[in-house]
């Protein structure tokens, strides 16, 4: 298969994928070997074709009435977690934001993983992964998930000051799911729990 031919195999296949779904180069392996599929998507990217977002994963870019944009952060994370297997979720900053604990709005794109870290490029906004024990990432993608990940971040001193306020704004249900996980927990949190639980 001629380089032109290959990279337009490529573009049908990524055009083929869901709004923000990543392109894996392993993918793509049956239409070539490693090499000519690396060129196709190297120069796919430096066409604009696709982005490049880390090292063997590309995705479309969304075209728009404003011209093209990459695809939504979180969704594409998800997508990266779920096909490498990972647990993935916000980080402690945005989780206490979105409960109200805080009102600093983080400035960088940040997501907790059981996988390595590393960073991830979405044309000029730089998201970045970071390993993290298994406990803070206890409940991913649930309501009591966020306070875990709000407590880790606040730590023991500033969660207890902000004890009564969680209390209040926690979703309904969410500390007692926390409070069942309590075991996967370290000891000060899990004494949190038990406070705003009881």
């Amino acid at each position: 298969m001629s380089n032109e031919s290959l990279a337009e195999h490529i573009m049908i296949h990524a055009r083929a994928l869901p709004e923000g779904e990543p392109l894996f180069a392993k993918q793509l392996l049956g239409l070539g070997a490693r090499t000519g599929i690396d060129q196709a998507l190297s120069r796919l990217a430096k066409s604009g074709e696709l982005l490049r977002v880390g090292r063997g994963i590309y995705v479309r870019p969304i075209e728009g009435r404003f011209g093209t944009r990459p695809p939504e952060t979180g969704r594409l994370v998800e997508a990266i977690a779920e096909a490498r297997g990972e647990t993935i979720a916000s980080h402690g900053a945005a989780a206490a934001n979105a409960l109200g604990l805080t009102t600093q709005v983080p400035t960088r794109s940040v997501y907790l993983t059981s996988g390595r870290s590393r960073t991830l490029n979405l044309g000029k906004l730089r998201v970045e992964l970071q390993h993290v024990p298994a406990w803070q990432l206890t409940l991913a993608g649930k309501p009591g998930g966020q306070i875990v990940r709000a407590l880790a971040w606040l730590g023991p001193q500033r969660a207890q000051e902000l004890s009564p306020l969680l209390k209040r704004k926690a979703p309904r249900g969410a500390i007692e799911e926390v409070a069942r996980a309590r075991v996967r927990l370290p000891d000060w949190m899990a004494r949190q729990v038990g406070e705003l639980a009881g």
